[in-house]
Protein backbone atom coordinates (compact mmCIF):
# COMPACT_ATOMS: atom_id res chain seq x y z
CA UNK A 1 0.00 0.00 0.00
CA UNK A 2 2.68 2.52 1.30
CA UNK A 3 4.25 1.58 -1.97
CA UNK A 4 1.79 2.18 -4.24
CA UNK A 5 1.19 5.58 -2.73
CA UNK A 6 4.84 6.24 -3.42
CA UNK A 7 4.51 5.62 -6.98
CA UNK A 8 1.57 7.31 -7.23
CA UNK A 9 3.57 10.41 -5.68
CA UNK A 10 6.60 9.81 -7.90
CA UNK A 11 3.98 9.67 -11.15
CA UNK A 12 3.17 12.89 -9.92
CA UNK A 13 6.41 14.44 -9.71
CA UNK A 14 9.45 12.53 -10.89
CA UNK A 15 11.67 14.28 -8.04
CA UNK A 16 10.69 13.06 -5.18
CA UNK A 17 12.69 9.63 -5.92
CA UNK A 18 15.20 12.23 -4.48
CA UNK A 19 14.12 11.66 -0.75
CA UNK A 20 13.12 8.17 -0.53
CA UNK A 21 15.84 6.13 1.22
CA UNK A 22 15.72 2.87 -0.47
CA UNK A 23 13.63 3.25 -3.48
CA UNK A 24 12.64 -0.16 -5.18
CA UNK A 25 13.72 -0.80 -8.88
CA UNK A 26 10.06 0.16 -10.02
CA UNK A 27 10.45 3.55 -7.93
CA UNK A 28 13.32 4.06 -10.37
CA UNK A 29 12.32 2.83 -13.33
CA UNK A 30 9.13 5.17 -13.12
CA UNK A 31 11.03 7.88 -11.91
CA UNK A 32 13.52 7.73 -15.26
CA UNK A 33 11.44 6.99 -17.40
CA UNK A 34 9.29 10.57 -15.99
CA UNK A 35 12.71 12.37 -16.73
CA UNK A 36 16.16 10.88 -17.03
CA UNK A 37 17.55 13.13 -15.30
CA UNK A 38 16.85 11.87 -12.24
CA UNK A 39 18.86 9.36 -12.29
CA UNK A 40 21.29 11.67 -10.60
CA UNK A 41 19.52 10.63 -7.34
CA UNK A 42 19.81 6.97 -8.11
CA UNK A 43 22.50 4.90 -6.49
CA UNK A 44 24.18 1.91 -8.29
CA UNK A 45 21.71 2.31 -10.89
CA UNK A 46 21.97 -0.66 -13.45
CA UNK A 47 22.90 -0.10 -17.50
CA UNK A 48 19.42 -0.94 -18.12
CA UNK A 49 18.63 1.74 -16.05
CA UNK A 50 20.76 4.17 -17.34
CA UNK A 51 20.42 3.16 -21.13
CA UNK A 52 16.41 4.25 -20.04
CA UNK A 53 17.47 7.36 -18.35
CA UNK A 54 19.50 8.28 -21.49
CA UNK A 55 16.34 7.45 -23.88
CA UNK A 56 13.79 9.70 -21.68
CA UNK A 57 16.36 12.77 -20.93
CA UNK A 58 19.70 12.69 -23.14
CA UNK A 59 21.22 14.77 -20.91
CA UNK A 60 21.05 11.92 -18.07
CA UNK A 61 24.17 11.09 -19.10
CA UNK A 62 26.34 13.45 -17.40
CA UNK A 63 24.97 11.37 -14.29
CA UNK A 64 26.72 7.92 -15.47
CA UNK A 65 30.25 7.66 -14.25
CA UNK A 66 31.45 5.54 -17.55
CA UNK A 67 28.33 5.56 -20.29
CA UNK A 68 29.14 3.01 -22.37
CA UNK A 69 29.93 3.84 -26.47
CA UNK A 70 26.95 2.72 -27.73
CA UNK A 71 24.72 5.18 -24.83
CA UNK A 72 27.29 8.00 -25.88
CA UNK A 73 26.85 7.39 -29.87
CA UNK A 74 22.69 7.21 -29.10
CA UNK A 75 23.07 10.44 -27.34
CA UNK A 76 25.33 12.23 -29.92
CA UNK A 77 23.55 11.16 -33.02
CA UNK A 78 20.22 12.44 -30.83
CA UNK A 79 21.33 15.84 -30.19
CA UNK A 80 24.97 16.85 -31.36
CA UNK A 81 25.50 19.61 -28.16
CA UNK A 82 25.29 16.63 -25.81
CA UNK A 83 29.23 16.28 -26.49
CA UNK A 84 29.49 18.40 -24.21
CA UNK A 85 28.68 16.33 -21.31
CA UNK A 86 31.08 13.85 -22.46
CA UNK A 87 34.26 13.80 -21.31
CA UNK A 88 37.10 13.50 -23.92
CA UNK A 89 34.96 13.02 -27.15
CA UNK A 90 36.69 11.06 -29.58
CA UNK A 91 36.58 11.40 -33.37
CA UNK A 92 33.54 8.66 -34.04
CA UNK A 93 31.68 10.35 -31.80
CA UNK A 94 32.68 14.34 -32.79
CA UNK A 95 32.32 13.15 -36.50
CA UNK A 96 28.79 12.16 -35.37
CA UNK A 97 28.13 15.17 -33.52
CA UNK A 98 29.39 17.17 -37.01
CA UNK A 99 27.02 15.69 -39.40
CA UNK A 100 24.21 17.59 -37.57
CA UNK A 101 26.07 20.49 -36.68
CA UNK A 102 29.16 21.80 -38.05
CA UNK A 103 30.02 23.71 -34.54
CA UNK A 104 29.97 20.25 -32.80
CA UNK A 105 34.04 20.44 -33.88
CA UNK A 106 34.62 22.93 -30.91
CA UNK A 107 34.35 19.69 -28.61
CA UNK A 108 37.54 17.99 -30.02
CA UNK A 109 40.33 18.91 -28.42
CA UNK A 110 43.13 18.26 -31.36
CA UNK A 111 41.02 17.96 -33.99
CA UNK A 112 42.28 15.95 -37.37
CA UNK A 113 41.85 17.76 -40.67
CA UNK A 114 39.35 15.07 -41.84
CA UNK A 115 37.43 16.91 -39.22
CA UNK A 116 37.89 20.26 -39.70
CA UNK A 117 36.91 20.06 -43.62
CA UNK A 118 33.87 18.17 -42.50
CA UNK A 119 32.79 20.63 -39.97
CA UNK A 120 33.39 23.68 -42.67
CA UNK A 121 31.53 21.55 -44.98
CA UNK A 122 28.59 21.66 -42.61
CA UNK A 123 28.54 24.90 -41.62
CA UNK A 124 31.35 27.08 -42.94
CA UNK A 125 31.39 29.88 -39.50
CA UNK A 126 32.45 26.60 -37.33
CA UNK A 127 35.68 28.18 -38.42
CA UNK A 128 35.31 30.38 -35.31
CA UNK A 129 35.68 27.04 -33.28
CA UNK A 130 38.97 25.99 -34.85
CA UNK A 131 42.30 27.22 -33.26
CA UNK A 132 44.90 28.40 -36.12
CA UNK A 133 43.19 26.65 -38.62
CA UNK A 134 45.42 26.03 -41.99
CA UNK A 135 45.17 27.81 -44.74
CA UNK A 136 43.32 24.79 -46.32
CA UNK A 137 40.54 25.56 -44.09
CA UNK A 138 40.21 28.77 -44.11
CA UNK A 139 39.82 28.62 -47.85
CA UNK A 140 37.13 26.11 -48.05
CA UNK A 141 35.51 28.47 -45.40
CA UNK A 142 35.91 31.41 -47.45
CA UNK A 143 34.53 29.71 -50.48
CA UNK A 144 31.51 28.74 -48.72
CA UNK A 145 31.28 32.37 -47.96
CA UNK A 146 32.94 35.18 -47.63
CA UNK A 147 31.87 36.60 -43.97
CA UNK A 148 34.18 33.28 -43.08
CA UNK A 149 36.68 35.91 -42.97
CA UNK A 150 35.78 37.63 -39.73
CA UNK A 151 36.59 34.38 -37.56
CA UNK A 152 39.85 34.13 -38.45
CA UNK A 153 42.61 35.44 -36.20
CA UNK A 154 45.48 34.79 -38.59
CA UNK A 155 44.27 34.95 -42.11
CA UNK A 156 46.96 34.01 -44.78
CA UNK A 157 47.09 36.87 -47.50
CA UNK A 158 45.56 34.26 -50.31
CA UNK A 159 42.30 33.85 -47.79
CA UNK A 160 42.12 37.61 -47.45
CA UNK A 161 42.66 38.04 -51.54
CA UNK A 162 39.65 35.17 -51.97
CA UNK A 163 37.28 36.93 -49.55
CA UNK A 164 38.09 40.11 -51.46
CA UNK A 165 37.44 38.47 -54.63
CA UNK A 166 34.32 36.86 -53.37
CA UNK A 167 32.59 40.56 -51.95
CA UNK A 168 34.44 43.62 -51.93
CA UNK A 169 32.82 44.23 -48.22
CA UNK A 170 35.41 41.53 -47.30
CA UNK A 171 37.85 44.26 -46.55
CA UNK A 172 36.17 45.32 -43.30
CA UNK A 173 37.33 41.78 -41.64
CA UNK A 174 40.87 42.28 -42.80
CA UNK A 175 43.28 43.30 -39.32
CA UNK A 176 46.54 45.26 -39.71
CA UNK A 177 45.47 46.57 -43.28
CA UNK A 178 47.68 49.39 -44.51
CA UNK A 179 48.17 50.75 -48.16
CA UNK A 180 50.14 48.50 -49.75
CA UNK A 181 47.17 45.74 -48.91
CA UNK A 182 44.75 48.09 -49.89
CA UNK A 183 46.08 48.37 -53.18
CA UNK A 184 46.87 44.81 -53.58
CA UNK A 185 42.96 44.36 -52.76
CA UNK A 186 41.88 46.68 -55.45
CA UNK A 187 43.89 44.90 -57.97
CA UNK A 188 41.31 41.62 -57.16
CA UNK A 189 38.01 43.78 -56.75
CA UNK A 190 38.18 47.03 -58.25
CA UNK A 191 34.89 47.68 -56.27
CA UNK A 192 37.13 47.43 -53.13
CA UNK A 193 37.81 51.55 -53.88
CA UNK A 194 34.33 51.89 -52.47
CA UNK A 195 35.99 51.33 -49.04
CA UNK A 196 39.10 53.16 -49.53
CA UNK A 197 37.93 55.94 -51.42
CA UNK A 198 39.74 58.77 -49.38
CA UNK A 199 42.52 56.50 -48.71
CA UNK A 200 44.25 55.76 -51.70
CA UNK A 201 45.99 58.78 -54.26
CA UNK A 202 45.04 59.03 -57.42
CA UNK A 203 48.67 57.43 -58.88
CA UNK A 204 48.23 54.45 -56.45
CA UNK A 205 44.58 53.61 -57.68
CA UNK A 206 45.54 54.67 -61.27
CA UNK A 207 49.15 52.50 -61.38
CA UNK A 208 46.77 49.55 -59.95
CA UNK A 209 43.77 49.97 -62.65
CA UNK A 210 46.53 50.04 -65.24
CA UNK A 211 48.54 46.90 -64.07
CA UNK A 212 45.37 45.37 -64.12
CA UNK A 213 43.32 46.12 -67.51
CA UNK A 214 46.82 46.11 -69.57
CA UNK A 215 46.66 42.29 -68.82
CA UNK A 216 45.90 40.60 -72.14
CA UNK A 217 43.70 37.78 -70.05
CA UNK A 218 41.82 40.20 -67.73
CA UNK A 219 38.86 38.65 -65.95
CA UNK A 220 35.47 40.26 -67.58
CA UNK A 221 33.61 40.79 -64.01
CA UNK A 222 36.78 43.54 -63.80
CA UNK A 223 36.65 45.22 -66.46
CA UNK A 224 32.53 45.55 -66.15
CA UNK A 225 32.69 46.24 -62.60
CA UNK A 226 35.06 49.33 -63.60
CA UNK A 227 33.22 50.96 -65.82
CA UNK A 228 29.97 50.82 -63.29
CA UNK A 229 31.95 51.75 -60.23
CA UNK A 230 30.52 55.23 -59.07
CA UNK A 231 33.04 55.40 -56.76
CA UNK A 232 35.58 55.91 -59.27
CA UNK A 233 34.97 59.33 -60.85
CA UNK A 234 37.09 62.57 -61.92
CA UNK A 235 34.92 64.26 -59.21
CA UNK A 236 36.69 62.43 -56.51
CA UNK A 237 39.61 63.18 -57.98
CA UNK A 238 41.04 59.14 -58.12
CA UNK A 239 41.21 59.00 -61.61
CA UNK A 240 42.08 61.63 -64.25
CA UNK A 241 40.32 61.04 -66.76
CA UNK A 242 37.07 59.71 -68.08
CA UNK A 243 36.74 55.74 -67.76
CA UNK A 244 36.24 54.80 -70.99
CA UNK A 245 39.45 56.66 -72.53
CA UNK A 246 41.48 55.14 -69.67
CA UNK A 247 40.38 52.15 -70.68
CA UNK A 248 41.38 53.08 -75.11
CA UNK A 249 44.51 54.39 -73.68
CA UNK A 250 45.87 51.35 -71.50
CA UNK A 251 43.48 48.51 -71.29
CA UNK A 252 44.34 45.56 -73.52
CA UNK A 253 42.32 44.66 -76.09
CA UNK A 254 40.64 41.68 -74.35
CA UNK A 255 39.49 44.62 -72.04
CA UNK A 256 38.77 46.90 -74.92
CA UNK A 257 36.47 44.70 -76.47
CA UNK A 258 34.55 44.34 -73.09
CA UNK A 259 34.27 47.84 -72.28
CA UNK A 260 32.54 48.15 -76.09
CA UNK A 261 30.11 45.05 -74.86
CA UNK A 262 29.28 46.92 -72.10
CA UNK A 263 29.00 49.93 -72.79
CA UNK A 264 26.67 48.91 -75.75
CA UNK A 265 24.45 46.98 -72.89
CA UNK A 266 24.11 50.14 -70.52
CA UNK A 267 22.96 52.01 -73.73
CA UNK A 268 20.28 49.70 -74.03
CA UNK A 269 19.15 49.73 -70.71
Amino acid sequence: MEEERILKMIENNPIVIKNIENPSDEMILMAIKKDGIMLRYVKNATEQMQQIAIKSNLRAIEFIANPTEEMKKYAVSQLWNILELIKDPNEELIKIGIDQKGYAIKYAKDPSILLQRLSIEKDYDSIKYIKEPIEEIQLLAIKKNYNALRYIENATISAEILAIEMNEAAIKFVVNIDVNKKILFLKHNVLVIKYTINDLRRDEVEQALIEVLSKEVVPEKYVRDFINCDSINEKYGNISMDKIIFIYKYGSKFCKRIAVDEKLNLMKN
